[in-house]
């Protein structure tokens, strides 16, 4: 089991663990159960799933068993769910908040999203329905059942209009960032507003990991390419989500803070083409 995982404390005041552990296609059931169970033995503290992931149900059987076998109370546990793209709307989205809950077997969640942003490609009136679909998260939130509010996969723009037309200001915007790719605009313009940013596919592909610099850059620490990508996205301040449904890897990853990479180190790293990843473009997604 690793240290205890380090923590922020989101605009609201709500502290979040700096790493977390993402089920992404990871099937339902006893895999992500188990996985869940790995995880939290391990020493994580944040998981992030979605109604999209088609897993939510194998989440929450796997933190009652941590409740049962661990002794890891639900309060330790940090959870994130996601409403998908064709929940927006107000209505659609409280109803899918409910829905989840009930898959889950939960009474809340730490952390709600809206998985996708409406873009000008697909909706003339994108703005409007993001709003209505944030206004249903802000009742979720003053209800109590999410103590955390946020976005994902929101570029700078999107952001920007929501805070333009919100009562309660997002909490979090999930994105994609690993070396090689990342949505550098959204992040440097989330931080600087108080909004926490979480990184989905951390480690990126695995052309990431078998990379040179990576991989030399691994070598001069003492760790691993993987521990590297984790602890580089650790020092721009993003909140890692790596995925694993073997223990060893789940304790590879959570062993990356203690050491730090240099300024050098991070500027190679920094300066990487894209080598492998989804880079999805949330302008143009079909959503």
């Amino acid at each position: 089991m690793v240290e205890r995982i380090p923590e922020l404390t989101l605009s609201n005041g709500v502290k979040m663990p700096r790493l977390g552990f993402g089920v992404c296609l990871m099937p339902d059931g006893e895999v992500t159960s188990a996985a869940v169970l790995d995880a939290l033995a391990v020493g994580y503290r944040n998981i992030d799933t979605a109604a999209a992931y088609g897993n939510e149900a194998g989440v929450g059987q796997g933190i009652r068993r941590a409740q049962r076998e661990l002794g890891i109370a639900r309060e330790e546990v940090f959870l994130s769910t996601k409403a998908w793209h064709t929940e927006r709307g107000y209505e659609k989205t409280l109803a899918a908040f409910d829905a989840s809950l009930d898959r889950l077997g939960l009474d809340y969640v730490d952390l709600y999203l809206i998985h996708w942003p409406a873009n000008a490609v697909w909706h003339d009136d994108w703005r409007e329905l993001n709003l209505e679909t944030w206004r249903a998260l802000e009742e979720i939130y003053a209800s109590g059942r999410a103590r955390a509010i946020g976005l994902s996969n929101f570029l700078a723009h999107h952001v920007q209009a929501v805070l333009d037309g919100c009562d309660v200001a997002p909490m979090v915007n999930q994105i994609e960032y690993h070396p090689g790719f990342g949505q550098v605009e959204a992040a440097k313009f989330c931080l600087e507003r108080g909004i926490a940013v979480e990184a989905w596919s951390p480690l990126g592909r695995s052309e990431v990991l078998q990379d040179e610099t990576i991989g030399a850059v691994a070598a001069a620490c003492g760790k691993t390419p993987a521990q590297v990508c984790l602890r580089w996205g650790l020092q721009k301040g993003l909140v890692p989500l790596p995925k694993s449904t073997r223990r060893c890897r789940m304790e590879e990853n959570a062993d990356v803070f203690d050491f730090e990479l240099s300024a050098e180190e991070m500027e190679r790293i920094d300066a990487l083409p894209f080598i492998g990843g989804m880079r999805f473009d949330p302008d143009t997604a079909r959503s």
